[in-house]
């Protein structure tokens, strides 16, 4: 089984370097943001993604549809996590972001208490810094949830976080390096639910690396996100977590204030009144086509069934 996830790391990384992406994104130079390259022209928006495919899509759908309204737009991908393209968005090295409500307000406030929805919404209103702001929320939710197989929830008779806790010394948990140290990581596992995992594996935010994992039983249960239609396609549980460890994760435009003319705005406010989880589920399992689909491909699609572009 050890060998199976090598193999994938090995070929991952063999990708990365075939088409470039080994590099940081953030590092300067030709094609990058921050470090010695300076802020997007003041009518072209730089628009970032974290490095998982959703929220690639979603950068991609706000890219095509402003360009639609014939803004000009520079496209900065697979960035990596909030801890390193949030600071891009406070220098100004990036733009707007899709960004997911909950999460957002952890990092700018991380003794919230906020949960639901509406709530952490306003919160995240009064919270961000000076020269960022929120536009409208999306019904549209992508949660971090603690996974395990169908195998794995009936040998422990486990539907939610409490269920699984008193056999956490029993199993191997895999997710992003981030997720070991984030209050609503495995910190707040511990602290919310006394569960304590055996041993924690650094693996990737959501991706090939985690889900071939928890396939082959290297890791027990896993750091996915709701929309993932893995989860649905191979019958595994997205365990419930009723101490609300991971607040509502709303899809949410993120844009530096100086940015957001009253067309932006409306562009991007139609994107998130249209978008559903439901659609984000589907949206993802047409990228896991990847034979026939690209962000590309999907993002156009979606823009033009709903008469965004």
């Amino acid at each position: 089984m050890k060998r199976t996830l090598a193999a994938v790391v090995g070929l991952l990384a063999l990708g990365l370097t075939a088409c470039g992406g080994g590099g940081d994104p953030l590092a300067g130079g030709s094609g990058g943001t921050g470090g010695d390259q300076p802020p997007a022209a003041a009518d072209t928006i730089r628009i970032g993604s974290a490095n998982f495919p959703e929220n690639r899509l979603l950068a991609e759908i706000y890219a095509q549809a402003l360009e639609a309204k014939g803004t000009t737009v520079e496209r900065q991908f697979g960035i990596g996590s909030r801890e390193v393209y949030f600071p891009a968005l406070q220098d100004g090295s990036i733009d707007l972001i899709p960004e997911y409500t909950g999460n957002l307000l952890q990092e700018v406030d991380p003794e919230t208490t906020a949960t639901a929805s509406e709530e952490v919404y306003q919160q995240l209103q009064e919270k961000l810094p000076d020269g960022l702001t929120v536009l409208e929320q999306s019904t549209a939710e992508n949660k971090d949830a603690v996974v395990i197989t169908g195998e794995t929830a009936q040998k422990y008779n486990a539907q939610s976080i409490a269920d699984l806790a008193p056999h956490c010394g029993e199993l191997v948990f895999g997710g992003p390096p981030e997720f070991a140290e984030r209050p609503n990581g495995l910190p707040g596992l511990e602290q919310l639910y006394g569960c304590t995992f055996a041993e924690f594996r650094s693996l990737d935010a959501g991706g090939p690396l985690t889900v071939t994992a928890l396939a082959d039983g290297t890791i027990q249960a896993a750091n996915l996100f709701t929309t993932d239609p893995v989860i649905e396609d191979r019958g595994w549980v997205a365990l419930e977590d009723p101490e609300n460890l991971f607040a509502a994760q709303n899809v949410v435009p993120l844009i530096n204030e100086e940015k957001a003319s009253e067309e932006v705005r409306s562009t991007l406010n139609a994107i998130s009144a249209a978008l559903t989880t439901e659609e984000l589920v589907e949206l993802n399992r047409k990228l896991n086509d990847a034979a026939n689909n690209t962000v590309e491909s999907v993002a156009t699609e979606w823009l033009t069934a709903n008469n965004l572009l």
